[in-house]
C-alpha cells in the first residue's frame, strides 16, 4: 500500500504560529491573526464556488438605486394640478427617472409610490428585498382643513381612535401629510389684540373655534403616536418638491439597505476590497495592516503611524512591550516620546502621551465599553 504523503508545513519551521490565513478562495480575502512576524506563509482552508462573486455582482446590479428607481411609478391625483405651483412639483418629478402618472387617487390632492417588481423577479434578487408593490402615500392638505382636523384632535375627551383624513377603504397606506403654508396663514388671521387664531368650525353653523401653536403641537404629537403620521410644514412648492424627491431617492435604495441589512455582517463584502491593504502568500503587507490600524485612530497623521509602525512592526511586538513594562504609568506613556518624522519647517515632534494611552487601552483592556478617546 501506498504510504500517504504527509501534509506539507505551511508555516515556518521556527514554531512561532501562523501569520495568516486564506480564507475560501477569494483574492486579496484574509484573516489575520495576532502573530509577531510578517514572514509566516498562508494556508488555503475551504472551497469556495467560483460563481458567488458573479452572483453577487447580478444580485448588486439588480438592487442597484438606479435600477430600483425605473420601476418605481409616482402616481399624482389630477387635483393636485390645479394649484399654480404644482408645476415646480412636476418638473422635479421629470428630472428624477422614474415613471409619474396623473391619475384619480383614492384621496384627492395625494400623492402615491409604488415599487412595482418586474415580473417574474430575477432569480439573483434574494427573498429580504422582495417586497412587492410597496406603497407609500403622501396628503396634501390646506391649512385651513389642517386646523379643523387639529381642531377635532385636540378637543376629543377620550383617546383620538378615529384620525382625521385617514380612510379605511384606501388602499395604500397614508404616512405623510403635507401642509404649505401653514405658518403665514396662522400669521395673516391673527388678531391685533390676542395671539389666537380663528377658524370656522362648521360651514353651517358658521361656529369659530380659537386654536394656537401649542394646539397645533399637541396635534402634530398626537398624529405621531397614534396614527404614526409624519406631518411635513412648508413654506412652499419649491420645499415640498425638494421632500418629494428626497423620499423618492431613499425608497430606490430601500432594497438594496434591506439586503445589506439582512446579511450576517452586513459590514463585510465578498471579492477584492479597492480600498483595502493587498496581503500576499509570503505574509508581506501586513505591515502595511498595522499602520492602517494605528490610523483609525482619531486624530493620526500618517507620520504619526509611521513612527509607531517603525518603532513596532507589528501588533503582537507592542503587545508584549506593554506587558513587560513594571508600572501603568509606564505602560500608558511607552509611545510618548517617540520621535515623529517632521516635515520641511516644521518643529520635530513626539507621538504623544494622548496616542500612547489610547493604543496601551486598545491592546490591553478586557472591557468592550471602555471609551479609548476622552475628547469624544
Amino acid at each position: 500500500m501506498a504510504e500517504e504523503e504527509p501534509e506539507r508545513p505551511t508555516g515556518s519551521g521556527c514554531g512561532r504560529g501562523q501569520g495568516l490565513r486564506l480564507v475560501g478562495r477569494r483574492p486579496h480575502t484574509w484573516e489575520i491573526s495576532d502573530s509577531d512576524t510578517e514572514g509566516t506563509a498562508a494556508r488555503v482552508v475551504g472551497p469556495q464556488a467560483p460563481s458567488t462573486v458573479g452572483e453577487l455582482r447580478a444580485t448588486t446590479k439588480a438592487l442597484r438605486a438606479d435600477q430600483v428607481l425605473k420601476n418605481l411609478v409616482v402616481y399624482v391625483d389630477p387635483a393636485i394640478l390645479e394649484d399654480a405651483g404644482s408645476d415646480i412639483l412636476m418638473e422635479a418629478l421629470g428630472t428624477l427617472g422614474c415613471e409619474c402618472r396623473i391619475e384619480p387617487q383614492h384621496q384627492a390632492r395625494s400623492l402615491q409610490w409604488s415599487v412595482v417588481r418586474p415580473d417574474p423577479t430575477p432569480s439573483n434578487v434574494p427573498q429580504e428585498a422582495r417586497v412587492e408593490n410597496e406603497q407609500e402615500q403622501l396628503l396634501l392638505l390646506e391649512p385651513q382643513e389642517f386646523l379643523q382636523g387639529a381642531v377635532q384632535l385636540t378637543q376629543a375627551t377620550d383617546s383620538p381612535c378615529s384620525m382625521p383624513w385617514l380612510s379605511p377603504q384606501s388602499p395604500s397606506r397614508l404616512s405623510h401629510l403635507a401642509v404649505i403654508g401653514l405658518d403665514a396663514y396662522l400669521w395673516s388671521h391673527q388678531p391685533s389684540s390676542q395671539k389666537t387664531w380663528q377658524l370656522k368650525k362648521s360651514k353651517e353653523a358658521h361656529a369659530k373655534v380659537a386654536i394656537r401653536w401649542p394646539e397645533v403641537e399637541e396635534a402634530l404629537v398626537l398624529l405621531q403616536l397614534h396614527a404614526n403620521l409624519d406631518v411635513l410644514l412648508v413654506a412652499s412648492w419649491q420645499e415640498l418638491s425638494q421632500y418629494v424627491c428626497a423620499f423618492t431617492k431613499a425608497l430606490s435604495q430601500r432594497p438594496s439597505k434591506q439586503y445589506r441589512d439582512s446579511q450576517a455582517f452586513s459590514f463585510c463584502t465578498a471579492g477584492h476590497w479597492a480600498s483595502g491593504q493587498q496581503v500576499t502568500r509570503d505574509g508581506s503587507g501586513l505591515r502595511g495592516v498595522w499602520w492602517r490600524q494605528i490610523r483609525q485612530f482619531n486624530r493620526v497623521s500618517p507620520a504619526v503611524a509611521d513612527a509607531v509602525v517603525t518603532a513596532f512592526p507589528s501588533p503582537r511586538l507592542l503587545q508584549q512591550a506593554l506587558m513587560d513594562c513594571s508600572t501603568e504609568q509606564e505602560r500608558l506613556n511607552l509611545l510618548a516620546d517617540l520621535p515623529v518624522k517632521a516635515h520641511r519647517g516644521r518643529q520635530p515632534r513626539r507621538v504623544g502621551p494622548d496616542l500612547s494611552r489610547r493604543i496601551c487601552i486598545f491592546l490591553t483592556t478586557t472591557n468592550p465599553d471602555l471609551l479609548l478617546d476622552l475628547s469624544s
